[in-house]
């Protein structure tokens, strides 16, 4: 085997480097904010040089959109329950509990932020938003295939995620179980 392969191998040093990078991004942003931080101040949160960042990321915002991504498909996979109706209610429910976890808000305002953040800022964001769509999009050929009527990723996005992420970020009220519910039923 070669040292590029040992270096791959999931579970070994890359996957903890990675892992203690994160955590250092979603403790930095919890305590700062977004745009308060830099590479230095990650790599020393996380105890590796500046240099193991800049390689395997690239640059702060490649980063942040991976952490932000990482984040939502650790806590938020995409459901298979046999129905769309119950895919989207579990979807639903698992970002709702995600945005709203101890580090939700700080992972939520990340995302908002790489939106709006320069030409790098906005590259992250659209990749954050355009994996999301695709994997959005596989629930919901799956729920054509079985024949039923599924809407647009985009409609998804706009009736389901959005007015969550809204009522979080503008702290306008819980995300209880009947309005997600009813979330979902509107958009069905």
């Amino acid at each position: 085997m070669n040292e590029r392969q040992r270096a791959r191998r999931p579970g070994g040093r890359s996957s903890r480097v990675g892992a203690q990078v994160h955590r250092a991004v979603t403790d930095l942003i919890s305590e700062r904010g977004y745009g308060n931080f830099t590479v230095g101040d990650i790599a020393a949160r996380a105890g590796v040089a500046d240099s193991s960042i800049y390689r395997r990321w690239g640059n702060l915002e490649t980063l942040l959109a991976d952490v932000a991504l990482t984040r939502l498909n650790a806590r938020s996979p995409m459901p298979d329950t046999g129905t769309l109706a119950g895919d989207l209610r579990t979807y639903a429910a698992q970002v709702a509990r995600e945005i709203t976890g101890p580090d939700g808000p700080a992972v939520l305002h990340l995302a908002v932020a790489l939106s709006s953040n320069g030409q790098q800022g906005l590259q992250a964001g659209n990749d954050l938003r355009a994996e999301r769509t695709r994997q959005l999009q596989t629930m919901l050929d799956r729920a054509r295939d079985r024949g039923e009527q599924a809407p647009d990723a985009s409609d998804v996005l706009d009736h389901i995620l959005a007015p969550m992420y809204i009522r979080v970020l503008f702290g306008m009220g819980p995300l209880t179980p009947d309005y997600i519910d009813g979330l979902v039923d509107r958009l069905l």
